[in-house]
């Protein structure tokens, strides 16, 4: 992979299973970052063994030996996934302007750093651009020749590798506070023009404005209300390992986001010579992912695994 050095700090969300933390450990000792954050939730009490399985967790965190400068955020009370990644987070963009950010169950392509790395540093003052996504659900279907293209989404929804700056994230709210103005004024069907697309994220906001059960809608929300794109790679660059009985969210093994395979991006990078949001490949996405995405958000919205988590 040329002779890439990895200079932004990886940001490193871990939790109960040492197993796939292990493995994406594994990636980022690969490039051997000079910062690494971790991010790590509290064992719930009404769970036996998982204060051992956290503990295990932890213990990956301890075998780092290249030079870095490691930075611990740990919990000793379990806040859910939604506080804790939330304020886990705000934690990570109080110490760094920018960082890569993995969870446990997400393991990168090597080339995966160094294409965040590069339009880290591309984009930095851009207000246009609020993240840089890893992974590409297109399914090898592309539409230019470019190493990347620009979107509204995050895929719809799923962020399994991505990297962003302090100053997108300091325009994130939890609780986000906007919603029933943005709801009332009918303003998601403008954005969307679509109303079977507006109804039902005005019912997945409507659930997360009431029960804050998770992060990243809010952060979807933060980006929509900014006009913010996501930056999509045309090579899928993770592939998330963390499908089963034992996830939170990721819980229907054996679809087609389980483990997608990484392909490698290729250097030096092909830049768009624009910023345009390409709503073609957003509705191609939606068309394949959405129906069995958003019955699979509806089916787990109040569920006891979003509630104990």
């Amino acid at each position: 992979m040329n002779d890439f050095k990895l200079t932004t700090p990886v940001a490193f969300i871990i939790f109960n299973r040492p197993d796939t933390t292990a493995q994406v450990f594994a990636e980022i000792r690969r490039v051997k970052p000079t910062k690494l954050l971790v991010i790590a939730d509290g064992p719930r009490k009404d769970r036996p063994g998982e204060a051992e399985k956290c503990a295990q967790a932890r213990a990956i965190i301890d075998k780092v030996d290249w030079e870095c400068e490691v930075l611990k955020n740990y919990g000793d009370k379990n806040m859910g996934c939604g506080g804790r990644v939330a304020s886990g987070l705000s934690w990570v963009f109080e110490q760094v302007e920018e960082a890569i950010i993995l969870e446990d169950d997400c393991v990168p392509h090597p080339s995966f750093f160094q294409f965040c790395q590069e339009l880290l540093e591309k984009y930095r003052y851009d207000d246009r651009i609020m993240q840089i996504s890893g992974d590409n659900f297109l399914f090898g279907k592309r539409r230019t020749d470019y190493s990347y293209y620009f979107s509204m989404f995050s895929h719809p929804v799923l962020i399994w590798g991505w990297a962003s700056w302090r100053r997108a994230w300091e325009k994130y709210d939890y609780d986000i506070k906007l919603w029933p103005q943005i709801r009332d004024r009918g303003m998601l069907k403008s954005y969307f023009g679509n109303n079977r697309l507006s109804d039902n994220w005005t019912r997945i906001f409507d659930e997360v404005y009431d029960n804050k059960f998770t992060w990243d809608y809010q952060w979807t929300f933060c980006r929509w209300i900014q006009s913010g794109l996501c930056i999509v790679p045309n090579q899928n660059l993770i592939s998330n390992i963390g499908w089963g009985q034992d996830a939170t969210h990721t819980i229907t093994p054996n679809t087609i986001w389980d483990n997608i395979p990484r392909k490698e991006m290729g250097f030096p990078l092909n830049h768009p010579p624009y910023v345009l949001c390409d709503y073609d490949a957003d509705r191609y996405v939606l068309k394949r992912a959405w129906p069995n995405l958003i019955n699979r958000i509806f089916l787990r919205l109040k569920s006891d695994l979003y509630k104990s988590r």
